[in-house]
């Protein structure tokens, strides 16, 4: 597994910290959720956007 350095404020990170404890998981598993909770809510934004702009394109061609 790849390692990167990330930085943040220390106050932020205490958050993180107070967080993955109170959950009971590391400060990795935390993060590693929380982007993929990003990619998901991102890729869904994008998908939404695609169909949209292929509705639109559709009402201009016909």
């Amino acid at each position: 597994m790849a390692r990167i350095l990330v930085s943040m404020p220390d106050d932020f990170l205490k958050s993180v910290d107070k967080l993955a404890d109170n959950e009971r998981r590391t400060r990795s598993e935390l993060v590693r959720e929380a982007l993929r909770a990003y990619i998901r809510k991102t890729n869904s934004i994008n998908s939404k956007k695609a169909l949209e702009n292929a509705q639109t394109l559709e009402e201009l061609l016909d």
